[in-house]
């Protein structure tokens, strides 16, 4: 992974180099502190020793037992999806991957009936066992199957921690299982089995994603000058602390899109808290070019907008053609078209006096990913440390949650009582 902060200096609001050399030092103190923290497998800090704990072994144990499938399907939610949908839609597999991560029955009614349940392996996954969406959709599924007179014990896989409701089916029905590492927040597990199921199971590299991410790992510094992560997570933080309140993440890559979806949920859950934090916003270029990008370019000056591709792609050549105006397409490519784009975007952005960040990657394949996803982690941590916010806590996704599960009848929580406070003001 590499990060270039150039078109981020002298713009509104920008950086100077001396914003940066002054931030140097405090990230050398968070760095130490971080550093600290994975050293004793502390709770979040111990997301960044995944490259080294995680076991592919166990991964590929795990999954042994199932056919090559024709689909695999994830049942979670958060970070229990995002992590291996962004995984599954980078990387070319004959294996379709498909991710129920929401409740809407319309959706979920055509997923199941286009489905071979007869020939793909659901992935259900929660940490705790009890995520009310997760739980819901995996009995649905498993009604599903077994009205398609499948035998959904055979064709499931639990990956859960060491106590709960899916960890008792799992022993009860003798499910292959995995378990969810402790000390792990759910969106900071996409290198853990948490999101490398699904690879597995897809016929993916495990161990070069894991690679991947040590060589993330081995990048991480004292300086800001010396680890794309660390450049990248304290020029965020400094650029939202003058008012670059919005992260428009845009990758120049359809194989990446998932990817930005990722990211939304890392940066806003981990760094939204005390009035603080910088909201992500998805984009993919060159698509946005045709509908963001007026905005971001001539909107208000509270924006930064990180512009991420792959350096190297396959390509498709572009026909000659006599039509008037468009001879000039003729004997590119896709690729340099989408190139252009990405640098015709960064300048553009660039000459309005807005601040953008370049991230590459060399290709999309499994060691790149794994750096990309550990270097934006580590980001965000950095960036957490520096706002002096709990990165690793989620206190208002678990209030939503209680009050939820006390209007479903799941138990008594004052949460559900603001419900019968909302007010109205009804136009019909």
């Amino acid at each position: 992974m590499r990060v270039d902060l150039g078109n981020a200096l002298e713009t509104t609001p920008g950086l100077t180099t001396e914003t940066l050399e002054r931030l140097d030092g405090r990230v050398a103190a968070a760095h130490e502190r971080i550093a600290a923290g994975m050293t004793d497998n502390e709770f979040g800090y111990a997301a960044l020793n995944l490259p080294e704990t995680a076991d592919p072994d166990e991964i590929y144990a795990a999954v042994d037992g199932f056919d090559r499938p024709e689909a695999v399907l994830t049942v979670g939610i958060g970070g229990s999806a995002l992590g291996a949908a962004t995984l599954s839609k980078a990387l070319e597999s004959d294996v379709d991957a498909y991710v129920l991560d929401n409740v809407d029955p319309d959706e979920t009614r055509a997923l199941l009936d286009d489905l071979p349940l007869d020939d793909t392996v659901v992935n259900v996954v929660s940490k705790s066992g009890t995520t009310a969406e997760t739980l819901a959709n995996f009995l649905v599924v498993r009604e599903a199957m077994a009205d398609a007179g499948v035998d959904w014990t055979e064709r499931t896989l639990v990956t859960t921690g060491e106590s709960g409701n899916l960890r008792d089916l799992a022993n009860r029905h003798g499910l292959p299982s995995l378990p969810v590492p402790n000390g792990v927040p759910g969106r900071f597990s996409a290198l853990s089995t948490v999101g490398l199921a699904v690879a597995a199971l897809q016929g993916h590299d495990v161990e070069a994603v894991l690679a991947g991410g040590r060589d993330g790992m081995e990048s991480l510094s004292g300086s800001l000058y010396e680890s794309p992560a660390y450049a990248y997570g304290a020029a965020t933080y400094a650029l939202a602390e003058r008012g670059a309140r919005t992260n428009a993440v845009m990758p120049y890559a359809e194989s990446l899109e998932t990817f930005a979806e990722w990211f939304a949920q890392l940066w806003a859950e981990s760094l939204g808290k005390d009035g603080l934090g910088q909201t992500p916003a998805r984009a993919l270029g060159a698509t946005d070019q045709h509908s963001q990008l007026q905005l971001y370019r001539a909107g208000p000056p509270d924006k930064l907008v990180t512009l991420v591709r792959p350096t190297e792609r396959a390509d498709v050549p572009i026909p000659e053609t006599d039509l008037d105006g468009l001879a000039y397409l003729g004997g590119s490519s896709l690729g340099g078209l989408l190139d252009a784009e990405f640098e015709a975007t960064e300048a553009s952005l660039a000459a309005a006096g807005v601040p953008n960040v370049r991230v590459e990657i060399d290709r999309v394949d499994e060691r790149a990913l794994g750096e990309l996803l550990y270097g934006m982690e580590a980001a965000c941590v950095l960036y957490g440390e520096l706002a002096s916010v709990s990165t690793f806590t989620q206190p208002a996704v678990e209030w939503g949650k209680k009050a939820a599960r006390g209007l479903l009848g799941g138990g008594d929580f004052a949460e559900a009582e603001a419900v019968d406070e909302k007010r109205e003001l009804r136009v019909d």
